[in-house]
C-alpha cells in the first residue's frame, strides 16, 4: 500500500466511526429499540462521569487563574539570572482587518509591564490584500513602531506554490523572512520566544513577565510550547447570546486542558522557542488549523520529547460577532467548521508516528487516542444525547409499553441529565467570574449572562456536532476545507 493510500485511509477513520454510530443508533432503535434503550443509558452514565470530570478540572483551573493572573510576575522575573537576556518576537498575521482591532492589540502590547526593548514585533499582511494592509500598516508604523526594539512589516505573496491562503502560510513565509532579520541582529536563537497571535489578541499587562518567567524556570525551555489562557471578551456584550456561549464554552474545554498538560497542545495564541520554530521549518503552509500543528510538528521531530506548559494568564481575543445576527450564525458556523478540521492532524500523526522507532509507542498512542476520541465525541456526543437518545423511547413505546425498563427509562435519562446540570451550574458561575463589567445595564446583563446558558443544547448541535460532521464527511470524501478567516467586528 503507497504511502498516499495509507494517509487516505487515516482520513477516511473519523468521518467513518461517526457516521457508523449516528446511523447504527436510528437502526438499532428501530430494529432492537430495547437494546437501543441500555445503550443511551450507558452512555449517558460515561457522560455524567465524563461531565463531573470536566467540572473538577474546570474548577482547579479556575482557582489557577485566579492566583496567576493577580500575581506581580514582572518582580519575581527579576530574582531570575540572565531575565533581561531574553528576547520576544511577537508575529501578528492580518488579512482584511480594520484598524480599530490593531489598535487595541498594539495598545495592549505597550501596556505591557515589561521592558519593550526586548520585543520585536512583526506584522505579516497578505499579498492579495495589499491596499489596505499598506494604510493600517502606515498607521501602525507611525504610532507604535518606536515604542519596540525593533518593528518589522512583511508581505506574505499571493498564489505561492503548495500553500492554503491563511494564517499558517502567512506566518510560514513571515517567519522564513524573519529568520534572515535574527541573523543580522545577533540575536542568539536559544534567548528568543516566538508568541504567534490572533490579529485580536489583547495579551494581560503580565504576560510577557509570566511568559519569560516559564520559559527560564522550564526544565526543557528550548522543548516546550508555552499556552496562555484564551478568553473571548473584547466584543462579548456586542456579540448574541448564542456566540457567547460558544465563545464560553471554548475557553472552559480549554481551562480544563490545561490543567492536564499531558494532554495540551497549541491553541490559538501561543508561544514557543525560537530554536524549536526553526528546526522544524516554521510553521506548515498548506495546513487549516497551524496553531496545533506546529505543538505536534515538534512532537514529531524530537520523537516525543516536547511538551506544552499551561500558563492561566489571561489573553482576550474577540467572539465570532458578524455585525448582525444571521452573519454571527454564518460566521459561528465557519470557524467551528474551520476549527472541526482539526481531524486533519489525524493522518498527519498516525502516518509520522509509523515511520519513527525512537519515540515510545504509549506516546503514539496517547496522542492519536486524544485526537481520535476527541473529534468522534465532538460530533456524536450532543446527537446521541439531545436527539438520538429519545427515538428508541418513542421506539418501544408504542411496541412494548408494558416493559418496566420502557416506563422508567425516560425517568433514569432525566434524572442523568438533572445530575449533569451541576455542571452547567458551574460553567455558569466561571462565566460570570470571567466575564468583563458591563459599561450600563450591569443587573439587565448579568441576568442574560446568566440566562443564556439555555441555549446550551441547540449550541452544542448546532455549532458542536454538525460542524463536526460537515467536517468529518468532507475529509473523508477528499473535499478538503480552506482557510477562512474570521471576520473582527466591533461596534462603533
Amino acid at each position: 500500500m503507497t504511502d498516499r493510500a495509507k494517509y487516505r485511509l487515516w482520513e477516511i477513520l473519523p468521518g467513518t466511526l461517526t457516521w457508523t454510530t449516528l446511523l447504527g443508533a436510528v437502526l438499532l432503535s428501530f430494529i432492537k429499540p430495547i437494546w437501543a434503550i441500555y445503550c443511551i443509558i450507558v452512555f449517558d452514565l460515561y457522560w455524567l462521569f465524563r461531565s463531573s470530570y470536566f467540572v473538577l478540572w474546570l474548577i482547579i483551573s479556575w482557582f489557577r487563574y485566579r492566583r496567576e493572573s493577580t500575581r506581580d510576575w514582572y518582580h519575581l522575573l527579576q530574582s531570575l539570572p540572565r531575565w533581561h537576556d531574553i528576547w520576544h518576537i511577537v508575529f501578528l498575521p492580518t488579512y482584511q482587518d480594520e484598524i480599530s482591532v490593531l489598535e487595541s492589540t498594539f495598545q495592549a502590547l505597550i501596556n505591557s509591564n515589561y521592558p519593550l526593548d526586548r520585543v520585536i514585533v512583526v506584522l505579516a499582511g497578505e499579498g492579495r490584500d495589499s491596499a489596505h494592509f499598506e494604510k493600517i500598516s502606515a498607521v501602525i508604523r507611525t504610532r507604535y513602531a518606536s515604542l519596540f526594539a525593533h518593528f518589522f512589516i512583511t508581505l506574505h505573496p499571493d498564489h505561492l506554490l503548495h500553500e492554503i491562503k491563511g494564517k499558517g502560510s502567512n506566518l510560514h513565509w513571515s517567519g522564513t523572512q524573519m529568520q534572515k532579520e535574527i541573523d543580522r541582529l545577533g540575536i542568539p536563537y536559544h534567548d528568543l520566544i516566538v508568541s504567534a497571535f490572533d490579529i485580536d489578541t489583547v495579551v494581560h499587562p503580565q504576560y510577557f513577565a509570566r511568559l519569560t518567567h516559564a520559559f527560564l524556570t522550564s526544565p526543557y525551555p528550548l522543548r516546550t510550547s508555552y499556552q496562555p489562557l484564551a478568553i473571548y471578551n473584547n466584543n462579548m456584550w456586542e456579540s448574541p447570546s448564542f456566540s457567547r456561549i460558544v465563545a464560553n464554552s471554548t475557553t472552559f474545554w480549554l481551562m480544563t486542558e490545561l490543567s492536564r498538560p499531558e494532554r495540551l497542545l497549541t491553541f490559538s495564541s501561543h508561544a514557543m522557542p525560537w530554536q524549536a520554530l526553526v528546526d522544524v521549518g516554521f510553521w506548515q503552509k498548506d495546513v487549516v488549523n497551524e496553531d496545533a500543528r506546529i505543538s505536534m510538528q515538534c512532537i514529531v521531530h524530537y520523537h516525543g520529547d516536547y511538551r506544552v506548559t499551561p500558563m492561566y494568564i489571561p489573553v482576550s481575543m474577540d467572539t465570532c460577532y458578524g455585525g448582525s445576527f444571521w452573519k454571527t450564525v454564518r460566521n459561528q458556523y465557519r470557524q467551528m467548521q474551520r476549527w472541526a478540521w482539526a481531524v486533519e492532524h489525524i493522518p498527519y500523526l498516525a502516518t509520522s508516528f509509523a515511520k519513527d522507532p525512537q519515540m515510545p509507542r504509549y506516546l503514539k498512542f496517547r496522542y492519536l487516542w486524544m485526537l481520535i476520541e476527541g473529534t468522534y465525541t465532538w460530533a456524536t456526543a450532543s446527537l446521541l444525547i439531545f436527539i438520538l437518545g429519545w427515538l428508541p423511547l418513542t421506539v418501544a413505546t408504542h411496541r412494548a409499553a408494558d416493559l418496566v425498563l420502557v416506563q422508567n427509562a425516560p425517568y433514569i435519562l432525566e434524572g442523568l441529565m438533572r445530575s449533569a446540570m451541576i455542571g452547567i451550574a458551574v460553567s455558569v458561575l466561571v462565566n460570570a467570574s470571567l466575564a468583563p463589567q458591563a459599561a450600563h445595564r450591569k443587573w439587565l446583563k448579568f441576568i442574560i449572562l446568566i440566562g443564556q446558558w439555555v441555549l446550551l443544547p441547540i449550541t452544542l448541535i448546532a455549532f458542536g456536532s454538525l460542524p463536526a460532521v460537515d467536517s468529518q464527511t468532507r475529509l473523508m470524501f477528499g473535499k478538503y476545507l480552506g482557510f477562512w478567516t474570521t471576520e473582527k467586528v466591533r461596534k462603533k
